[in-house]
């Protein structure tokens, strides 16, 4: 009898575990907490805006296939997943109310942009649960590999305290679950063709949001026209150790007709992680 063949990716020795955190962000927000540097500051503060209505639509895409997925170990893998991502969008809406609070921006106004991208999406018939998946998974790809990065210290110099360990918490966490909306996708007969496309899509859109989000702070913190936003601006892309060049290889990756998230091998940076952050985790 020929044995049947796991859909779920994800390697046996990475589990999904959902860590029930909690951090004391009042004094982080109110300062550049990301290397005293208003713009890179901006930037993750308008990526933490989009988390809690962009992670609930990650789990209710991943929800309306539920049952269809056969294997046990993917709906595990499943479950372990929305569990993570619900403490994910709790914390950066913790987050996101202290930041607005210390700092004076308005909520309402910084997350309706990425709201209005949801709504947008919902509303029109040619958005099909299928293609809201391959969203997903695209945006799946883009955070596991900036968790990558972030983790590895290519991105923030000087991240420290309960501020780092949040953002440290998050990226392990996804880096933990970069697989599962891809195998779910997989599960239900999702194509290349969809998934490539989304990609291109998503990729311009999440840039076009978040910094759409960033220069509402900056110029709210009167930052926006300084030299040295602008330096930092394009440091941030361009430079050699900057965000374009040090994703293109997971991007270009991602564009392979027999990619998996599995195949980039990130197993010993999580195995460090896991041990750095565990006393200050309790387990959910």
């Amino acid at each position: 009898m020929t044995a049947v063949r796991p859909i779920s990716k994800t390697p046996d020795g990475v589990a999904i575990q959902p860590r029930n955190m909690n951090f004391e962000l009042q004094k982080c927000l109110a300062s550049d907490w990301a290397d005293n540097d208003p713009f890179l500051t901006a930037v993750f503060n308008a990526m933490s805006m989009s988390f809690p209505s962009g992670e609930r639509n990650f789990i209710d895409s991943v929800r309306h296939y539920q049952d269809r997925i056969t294997d046990e170990k993917l709906l595990n893998d499943v479950k372990g997943f929305y569990k993570q991502e619900g403490i994910h969008s709790r914390e950066h809406r913790n987050y996101n109310k202290i930041l607005c609070e210390q700092r004076g921006y308005d909520y309402d106004d910084l997350e309706s942009v990425f709201l209005r991208r949801i709504e947008m999406g919902n509303n029109d018939p040619r958005i099909t649960p299928r293609v809201i998946l391959a969203s997903t998974v695209s945006v799946e790809h883009f955070t596991a590999s900036f968790g990558e990065s972030l983790l590895e210290g290519r991105i923030l110099k000087n991240i420290d305290g309960p501020i780092g360990e949040l953002w440290q918490w998050h990226a392990l966490e996804e880096l933990e679950h970069k697989s599962v909306a891809f195998d779910v996708y997989n599960q239900i007969g999702g194509s290349y063709k969809m998934r490539a496309s989304m990609m291109r899509f998503v990729i311009f859109f999440l840039f076009k949001d978040f910094f759409s989000v960033a220069v509402k702070m900056l110029r709210h913190d009167k930052q926006l026209w300084k030299w040295k936003t602008f330096k930092s601006f394009s440091k941030f892309l361009f430079s050699k150790d900057g965000f374009i060049r040090a994703h293109i290889p997971a991007y270009k990756a991602f564009f392979q007709e027999d990619f998996h998230p599995s195949e980039i091998d990130n197993q010993s940076l999580l195995k460090s992680w896991q041990e750095k952050l565990q006393p200050a985790v309790a387990v959910a």
